[in-house]
């Protein structure tokens, strides 16, 4: 009994969250939506490509519309006819070696064999993509059901030109949506989160009693952003790869809009990495103590560098292209800062070589940070 109310919560919690699904992709745009509406286009795509196949052509080839409608869907309208060219192109040479081979050597067990042997080499060329493997596949149904004969052959191409066309075909009809703007924002989002972690990290330096689980939590935050940026940058890559064939007319400066939110994706990376060593350095002067012994002068002005570093990174990721007039003097301002905080701690001589090798370690650490800001600006304003 413990065993079927289990399985009942599992398929209970499925079934909320495929409600859920449903209801998000109901309520407004987004990948939900996207994603539902292909599968809609989809299964259309298919039933008609089958029902032509079936009303034009033998049962014996039918499958083969259907089933390139399902290639022919893809995210993208253009992804959708790359495939649906390679398939096509993968589907014709398959079929071609099949009839060439049985009209010279007949159908035998080791003609069946050589067919294998010239159709797994000719789907390792690379204008085949991922659609390779289709060679073999349809020249094994031509050979094997076909016995080679021209007139399935020619039935088999038909059905493959009847999916590809119902496919393609839905996909120009209602295209994929652009989401520009989804995509700029989720940048200005990841920048701002990783601002007021840097204006949280300086609060907790200046702090008389840091929490070490603040820091714990923070070192995981940035795992976990790290993360969300190769997400962002997945769907920025998908959606520029949308602005190609795509009938519906894109945003207004798309075209500058999406490499400058994948520079900026960049940035932040590397950003981050030295974020992670910054909060790694603070987390093990914590545990050893040493934190405690820095100097009185160094925490504010260092935390002043890490809110300086926020305000340029909360530039940085605004939607509207960034202006070197404005982020140039809040890095400049930062960078002073660190030189003072680093002057300062040179001049320092009552301090213990612990405390010398944690100050340098965190200065080292923004140095670097500010570098990458500096050549991000740079990247930023070209894009």
């Amino acid at each position: 009994m413990p065993g079927l109310m289990d399985a009942v919560r599992r398929i209970s919690s499925a079934a909320a969250e495929r409600a859920g699904y449903l209801r998000r992709a109901v309520r407004g745009a987004g990948s939900e939506r996207d994603e539902a509406l292909l599968v809609a286009k989809t299964v259309v795509a298919a039933m008609a490509a089958w029902v032509l196949a079936r009303y034009l052509l033998p049962p014996a080839v039918s499958t083969f519309a259907p089933f390139t409608a399902l290639v022919a869907l893809q995210a993208t309208v253009y992804r959708s006819v790359r495939d649906c060219l390679q398939y096509v192109v993968a589907v014709a040479a398959g079929a071609a070696l099949a009839a060439t081979l049985a009209a010279v050597a007949g159908i035998h067990g080791w003609t069946f064999g050589l067919l294998t042997l010239i159709a797994l080499c000719v789907g390792r060329i690379r204008r085949f993509g991922q659609q390779g493997s289709q060679v073999a596949i349809v020249a094994f149904f031509a050979f094997s059901s076909g016995q080679g004969q021209i007139d399935y052959i020619g039935h088999l191409v038909a059905s493959v030109g009847i999916g590809a066309l119902c496919g393609l075909a839905a996909h120009f009809v209602l295209a994929p949506a652009r989401h520009t703007d989804h995509r700029q924002q989720a940048v200005t989002d990841l920048y701002s989160t990783i601002a007021r972690r840097l204006e949280d990290l300086a609060d907790t330096l200046e702090a008389g009693d840091p929490d070490r689980d603040h820091l714990r939590q923070w070192r995981r935050d940035w795992r976990s952003l790290s993360a969300e940026c190769e997400r962002i940058r997945h769907t920025i890559e998908t959606e520029i790869e949308n602005g190609r064939l795509n009938p519906r007319r894109s945003v207004s400066g798309a075209g500058e809009a999406l490499p400058r939110a994948r520079e900026a994706i960049t940035v932040a990376e590397r950003s981050m990495d030295h974020l992670r060593s910054m909060s790694r350095t603070l987390d093990y002067a914590l545990e050893s103590g040493e934190l405690g012994n820095l100097p009185s002068t160094f925490r504010p002005r260092f935390s002043a560098v890490l809110r300086a570093v926020a305000s340029a990174m909360e530039e940085i990721g605004q939607v509207s292209p960034t202006d070197p007039d404005v982020l140039t003097p809040e890095i400049d301002e930062a960078a002073a800062e660190l030189d003072r905080v680093q002057r300062q701690e040179r001049s320092a001589q009552d301090a213990s070589p612990a405390v010398h090798t944690l100050q340098g370690t965190l200065i080292t650490d923004a140095g670097r940070l500010l570098a990458d800001l500096r050549s991000g600006r740079e990247s930023l304003t070209r894009a």
